[in-house]
Order: structure tokens, then sequence, then C-alpha cells
């Protein structure tokens, strides 16, 4: 994770660190992306900045900002939607206690906001994947990635 108090040494040490591998992947052609969840957006942002090589983005985890209680996927497109390279698209509910993550939940079921979300990201002119992520094993997995799938298809097509 990355620390959120920008002045501390580990978070400096983090900089130099990423700045090197996003250096190194530069010299690919490649983009070094975050994903999203046990950051605040402004403390993604702020690493982006600090970094500054101009090839870092944001894997936009659609619950875990809410798993982990950081925020909500709608605010944190007004924060760093410029950078969102990929998303997962997954739900959740808020921690309720202050030691557990929140509860993954099928897409349409939990605190993501999908309509917004997908609404932000075309404005955003985001052309990648809207990757379904969830985080079970089995036949619900596949039931709930189908439904999903549909659920996702009718909001974007109505867009």
């Amino acid at each position: 994770f990355i620390p959120e108090n920008p002045w501390s040494a580990e978070y400096h040490d983090l900089v130099s660190a990423v700045r090197q591998v996003a250096n190194h992947c530069k010299e690919n052609g490649q983009y070094f992306c975050f994903e999203t969840g046990q950051e605040t957006p402004v403390t993604l942002l702020r690493m982006i900045q600090d970094v500054g090589t101009g090839n870092l983005g944001i894997n936009l985890d659609t619950a875990n900002l809410i798993l982990y209680g950081k925020g909500n996927p709608v605010d944190a497109l007004d924060v760093f939607g410029k950078y969102v390279r990929s998303t997962h698209m997954k739900d959740g509910l808020f921690p309720t206690d202050g030691y557990d993550l929140g509860e993954e939940m099928p897409l349409g079921q939990g605190k993501a906001n999908f309509p917004e979300i997908i609404r932000k990201l075309k404005a955003l002119n985001y052309t990648g994947a809207y990757c379904i992520e969830r985080e079970i094993e089995g036949d619900e997995q596949i039931k709930d990635i189908l439904e999903g799938k549909a659920y996702l298809e009718g909001i974007y097509n109505s867009l």
C-alpha cells in the first residue's frame, strides 16, 4: 500500500522505487498501473504526480475502494479518472467494523453505482475493457459473472 503521509520516509522511499520500475517499463513502452483499494483516491493521485514518469495508470477496481472503506468509485473518478487504463467491475459493501474488509457482492447488489461509473468512464473517453471480477469459486461464480455481464451490458447500451 502507499503511505497516506506524503512527508514520511516510507512514502519517499516508495516514490523512488516506483519511479525506478516505471522508468524500466517506459523503456519497454509499457504502463505501470496501480489497482485501487488500499489507498484513498487522493493518495493514489499524489503518487502518480510525484513519480512523474508519464506512464503510470490505474486499474479501477470498483469494489476495492468500498471493501477497504477508502472511498467510492464514482467520486474517485473525479480525482483520478484521467489515469484509468483498465477496470475490474466488482461490487461490495463497506466494512461494518474496524477490523474486517467489507463483503464482496454480485454486481448490482452492493454499493457500487454502476450506471454512474459507466457514465463517467464514457465521459472520460475510456475505451478499455470492463473486466468482471468475482472472487468466489464454482458454479455460483460463473452464474454471477454471466448475470453481471448482462447487467453491465444493459447499463452500457442504455447510456
